[in-house]
């Protein structure tokens, strides 16, 4: 199984929006950049991922569960956008903010703290770990 991120503003589309389409998930529409793409077509069923509120929150909420694997993304008819589906699993015990990610040195090198505006991005096995454990306290 590999580990994602997944960034949203919470105006566009918010945890509380993806926890209510319970079972039937959503895709992960309006993607428009090459390399968020591209990790989309990385992506398995069953991989999980971390629901990130962008912009004003800037925080980690929740994880989500990869339900349908990359197709055409609905949301426009150029051939090149492409998404996945994705369900939420659970909201995390406390939110995980940027700026403790920022401040934990082993987290120095993921995606999030480098590129912090790509809007779908790889986590390792011990980041993701991690940031679980921070969750918890």
């Amino acid at each position: 199984m590999a580990y994602w991120l997944f960034k949203s503003e919470t105006s566009t589309w918010s945890w509380d929006q993806q926890v209510a389409k319970g079972e039937t998930g959503e895709e992960w529409d309006g993607v428009r950049n090459y390399q968020a793409r591209n990790f989309m077509r990385e992506m398995r069923i069953g991989d999980q991922g971390f629901f990130y509120h962008s912009q004003k929150h800037r925080e980690i909420v929740g994880i989500v569960e990869v339900i349908a694997e990359a197709h055409p993304d609905s949301t426009t008819q150029d051939e090149r956008w492409e998404c996945v589906d994705i369900k939420a699993v659970k909201s995390l015990p406390q939110p995980v903010h940027l700026d403790q990610i920022k401040g934990n040195e082993r987290l120095a090198d993921m995606v999030l703290v480098k590129n912090s505006r790509l809007s779908v991005q790889p986590v390792t096995d011990d980041e993701w770990k991690i940031i679980l454990s921070m969750s918890e306290t």
